[in-house]
C-alpha cells in the first residue's frame, strides 16, 4: 500500500518532464523557422538589389554606346562639311526631366524596398526621388547653360 503513492508521484514526475521536453523542442522548431524566414527575406531583398544595378549598368552600357555613335557621326558631319559652323544642338530630354524620371524610379524601387507597406513606400520614394533629381538636373543645366554662354 505504501508504495502506490509513490509510484502515482513518480509517473506524474516522468510525464511532466516529458512534456516539457516537447514544449522545449517545438519552441525552438519555431525559433529555428523565425531564423530561416529572415534569412530568406534577406536574400531576396539582395537580389532585388542585384538585379537593380545589373538594369542600371545595362542602361549605362547603352548609353556609352549612343554616345559613341553619336560623337562618331558628329565627327563624321565635321569632316564632310568641312566648314567652321558649329554642330547643330543635339534635341532631346534637358537634364531637368531626365533627372526626375530617373530620381522617381530609383525612389519608387528604394521606398518599396525599404518600407513594409510596398506601395505606400514607392509612392513616396518616387515623390522624393523626383525632386531630388529635378533639382540635380536643374544645377546642371544651369553650370551647361553658362559653359555655352562663355565660349
Amino acid at each position: 500500500m505504501n508504495k502506490l503513492p509513490i509510484s502515482i508521484i513518480s509517473a506524474a514526475i516522468f510525464l511532466a518532464s516529458c512534456n516539457s521536453s516537447a514544449d522545449k523542442e517545438a519552441a525552438l522548431l519555431k525559433e529555428k523557422q523565425v531564423a530561416i524566414d529572415s534569412m530568406k527575406h534577406v536574400m531576396e531583398k539582395k537580389a532585388i538589389v542585384d538585379s537593380m544595378n545589373t538594369v542600371m549598368a545595362n542602361r549605362e552600357a547603352e548609353k556609352k554606346a549612343e554616345e559613341a555613335k553619336v560623337a562618331e557621326e558628329k565627327s563624321e558631319r565635321a569632316v564632310a562639311s568641312n566648314a567652321a559652323a558649329p554642330a547643330p544642338r543635339k534635341k532631346g530630354w534637358n537634364h531637368t526631366a531626365k533627372g526626375a524620371v530617373v530620381g522617381a524610379g530609383t525612389g519608387a524601387i528604394t521606398g518599396a524596398i525599404v518600407n513594409k507597406k510596398r506601395g505606400e513606400g514607392a509612392l513616396v520614394g518616387s515623390l522624393i526621388g523626383a525632386g531630388v533629381g529635378a533639382g540635380t538636373g536643374a544645377i546642371v543645366d544651369n553650370s551647361k547653360k553658362k559653359k555655352r554662354n562663355n565660349n
